[in-house]
């Protein structure tokens, strides 16, 4: 499943709030993760499989293993952006996604995660389980 292009592309739509923003009005730039968290965790749950549900079924955790992020230009108070999510590489117990944070046709921040998948307990790695690699697939 390896190659040049994405594999899924998922868009979320997400308001800046207040409680987002630096006393400037700008988007403190932690935040930008936590906006590239979401979409990822609204992918899954696109694809109809919740963390919890995961972790309760198969003992198993995604967790990032590693990120860069390029941050372009700000997003401000009460902007309206779409984050997407696009996986680019699965192996048998980690994921790699490009993201991106858009206001309209402007990209203001995008971003490489490398997701891991771990056993809950051990935090050890762990084979993402089959029928949601399928899913990942298709």
């Amino acid at each position: 499943m390896q190659g040049d292009k994405p594999i899924k592309k998922f868009n979320w739509p997400i308001r800046v709030y207040y409680e987002d923003t630096d006393a400037g009005g700008v988007v403190f730039h932690s935040n930008y993760l936590n906006f590239f968290e979401r979409a990822r965790t609204e992918m899954l749950r696109a694809f109809g499989h919740e963390q919890d549900a995961l972790k309760a079924e198969y003992g198993m955790v995604f967790v990032v293993r590693s990120l860069q992020v390029d941050y372009l230009k700000p997003a401000r108070f009460n902007d309206m952006l779409f984050v997407s999510a696009s996986i680019t590489e699965a192996k048998k117990a980690s994921l790699v996604f490009e993201q991106e944070i858009t206001r309209g046709n402007t990209v203001l921040c995008q971003g490489i995660f490398r997701i891991a998948c771990l056993d809950a307990s051990a935090m050890t790695p762990k084979a993402i389980p089959q029928h949601l690699f399928k899913t990942i697939e298709e």
